[in-house]
């Protein structure tokens, strides 16, 4: 390791620029681009897609980075957990110099997201799938909510830098949104005082979801059309007006995202996990989890990469399809049908490329999940401890199936990735569970008994649904 380390908390505090000391600094690249490219744009660039119409990917100075060892990293990383220094208190932030390291903390916007809990799901594991190691990232317990927390604080940081510095006139920020993103927009938008704009398909995203951008003040639209028409819609509204596209085809949210990756090692004590499974919609998350876990074994902090899963809904499962074509033929968007893990349905995913491309360099897998199978699933889980939404549930079908295929061994430490709160998702849950989905049988459903204020009624009750249950 060099003899020389990265400025102390005290320094830190202080604002210190890192860039200006060791070289840490990142700049926008074509997504998986040719190594002779010289194309690059400063992260101050307000674009979005490379000279071609392709992807842009955020790419740190490796070697500015691998002057400090695997060992260092881990030790200043874990050193930051649980800390109030700002902003390392976060979970994004905790790891500043791999996400944003030229930014001063001044300009950043953080509700302190991250640091989620890694759930033993030793019940579901034992009595559902047989297994002793199955772990449930809970990303959902968060600011919002959702895991999008982690890369809004990122994006949200950074344009408030561009406004606090005067370098772009940004008048605001706009997304498209299935819901959660709009809700991470608007609580960090508010908490900067930057204006927010909200793109939401009419009367395809749940209550709870679309009070939260309501509420935190944001501009919203509701428009007659589904999240591949918003997106389309936001797209062309950031071409022609000084607003920041917020959506994940921007690739700073995926700094941010990377980050859950990291702190699954963290919690393994910087082990690796055998399976990593990630509901996938837009799909820059998958390819999130992939940067994460690849800039660990990059940088010497871990050997070797586990293997991922992208878990979708049968009714919005392009990349599936895809996946099941052999990746030979070409890409085919879908139209997603309606689905209650309403914040993956999206038949037009704009992180196509950067999905098949972490499925390819990890040995990944594609599964998909009815209705019945994810509302299923999600029961069970909740039924165990948890209370999950509907995505998760996506995918611990994918679990249960692969499972049952012998694709995943029984000892095999697993990791399923909750994005979102189960409280977003209570309607469905409350169809669910009083029986009341078309063509659904329901079989976990747990439905309230009405008794008689009696004692004799009540305690008939609790002989035949209690007492002989326990015998």
């Amino acid at each position: 390791m060099s003899s020389s380390q990265p400025a102390d908390e005290a320094n830190r505090s202080q604002h210190i620029t890192y860039s200006n000391i060791y070289g840490f600094s990142a700049k926008y690249v074509p997504f998986n681009a040719d190594p002779s490219s010289t194309e690059s744009y400063s992260l101050d660039e307000i674009i979005y897609t490379s000279a071609s119409g392709g992807l842009l990917d955020v790419q740190h100075d490796m070697e500015a980075l691998k002057k400090f060892d695997g060992q260092y990293w881990k030790s200043l990383f874990d050193s930051r957990i649980g800390k109030t220094t700002w902003p390392y208190g976060s979970g994004v932030w905790s790891k500043k110099e791999w996400v944003l390291p030229e930014i001063d903390s001044e300009h950043i916007v953080s509700a302190f997201e991250g640091n989620s809990n890694l759930f033993w799901a030793e019940r579901f594991g034992k009595t559902v799938v047989g297994m002793n190691d199955l772990w449930v990232k809970q990303c959902g317990i968060s600011h919002t909510g959702s895991f999008k927390d982690l890369g809004m604080t990122v994006l949200v940081s950074q344009v408030n830098r561009l406004r606090k510095l005067g370098k772009k006139p940004v008048v605001g920020v706009g997304c498209a949104s299935t819901g959660d993103t709009s809700a991470a927009l608007s609580a960090y938008c508010a908490a900067a005082g930057i204006p927010a704009i909200v793109f939401l398909p009419a009367n395809k995203i749940s209550m709870a979801q679309l009070v939260q951008p309501i509420a935190n003040g944001a501009k919203v639209l509701s428009l007659d059309t589904d999240f591949d028409g918003c997106m389309q819609l936001i797209r062309e509204v950031t071409a022609e007006l000084p607003i920041y596209l917020a959506n994940s085809l921007n690739g700073l949210r995926i700094e941010g995202q990377k980050t859950a990756a990291i702190e699954i090692l963290q919690q393994f004590d910087w082990q690796v996990p055998d399976w990593v499974i990630v509901p996938g919609g837009n799909l820059g998350n998958i390819y999130a989890f992939y940067k994460g876990f690849h800039m660990c074994k990059e940088l010497g902090l871990v050997d070797r990469l586990p293997r991922l899963v992208c878990a979708q809904a049968a009714n919005a499962n392009p990349l599936y399809l895809h996946y099941k074509s052999g990746w030979d033929s070409e890409f085919k968007p879908v139209r997603a049908k309606t689905t209650f893990a309403s914040a993956i349905q999206i038949g037009d995913p704009v992180s196509i490329d950067r999905a098949v491309f972490a499925l390819k360099n990890c040995d990944g897998i594609v599964e998909e999940a009815t209705e019945e199978e994810l509302m299923d699933a999600m029961s069970q889980a909740d039924l165990t401890g948890m209370f999950v939404c509907p995505q998760t549930g996506v995918a611990l079908s994918a679990l249960i199936k692969l499972r049952n295929k012998g694709v995943i061994a029984a000892t095999d430490r697993t990791v399923v990735v909750s994005t979102a709160h189960g409280l977003k998702f209570a309607q469905a849950k409350i169809d669910y569970h009083s029986k009341a989905i078309p063509d659904m049988a329901s079989q976990f459903a747990n439905p309230p008994i009405e008794v008689k204020a009696k004692l004799a009624a009540v305690m008939d009750v609790l002989q035949n649904e209690v007492l002989s249950d326990s015998n």
